[in-house]
């Protein structure tokens, strides 16, 4: 566990992680809204060189639906990232915790939102 959410080293190569990620986000409900290369980026804009490392914007609409019924303004917290990134040699896999994100909401359906969303994530980390 991060200071930000659910984290884990996996033995799988980078791009072998990347899309065991996006598989088991999908078995999960969710969908990948924006794949964001960070590696890519700042080299294109900065001249930087740093190892891979991309931010998949995952959102499972059903649940983005209800929260936003629920809580207009919820939509500033949303999707859920996950990354996966390289760093020393490992592959990383983390996933936002929605309960942490979502903690600003006195809305009790929103935080049973939160709740599932993060059971669901977990999943996903602990499946890869």
């Amino acid at each position: 566990m991060s200071k930000y959410g659910i984290q884990k080293s996996v033995e799988l190569s980078y791009q072998d992680t990347v899309d065991k990620v996006k598989n088991e986000l999908k078995t999960e409900g969710f969908g990948v809204l924006a794949e964001i290369d960070m590696k890519k980026t700042f080299k294109d804009k900065l001249e930087k060189d740093m190892n891979n490392y991309v931010i998949l914007e995952a959102c499972n609409p059903a649940f983005a639906f209800e929260g936003i019924e629920e809580e207009p303004e919820l939509g500033l917290l949303l999707p859920c990232n996950v990354i996966v990134f390289e760093d020393d040699e490992k592959v990383n896999v983390a996933a936002i915790d929605p309960v942490k994100a979502l903690g600003m909401s006195e809305n009790e359906k929103v935080n049973e939102i939160a709740e599932e969303i993060n059971s669901r994530l977990e999943r996903v980390i602990e499946s890869v």
